[in-house]
């Protein structure tokens, strides 16, 4: 199983969340830097792969409720598609 580490404090506002985002869960170009996008992009079926997210506060104190709609979408699509798992730690 591959693990991908993502690293809130590269999240300071949306454009760039996106593209971190983009960048390490290996988006396509046309990928639409939206929540449904998000959504749509880590539903489809991929092979095994565990996200762990780090520093949860800081997209918190950088994109406020937006922060926490991103970590929504992406702990509503682990539920979704069985192949992805999801763990926090809070460092």
């Amino acid at each position: 199983m591959r693990t991908i580490v993502l690293d809130c404090s590269y999240m300071t506002d949306r454009d760039t969340a996106y593209a971190y985002l983009a960048k390490k869960l290996a988006f396509p170009s046309y990928f639409g830097k939206n929540l449904d996008a998000l959504y749509d992009m880590l539903t489809d079926p991929c092979e095994p792969c565990q996200l762990i997210i780090y520093n949860k506060k800081l997209i918190l104190v950088s994109l406020g409720a937006y922060g926490q709609r991103i970590l929504d979408t992406i702990r509503d699509a682990t539920r979704v598609n069985t192949n992805l798992y999801y763990a926090e730690d809070d460092i």
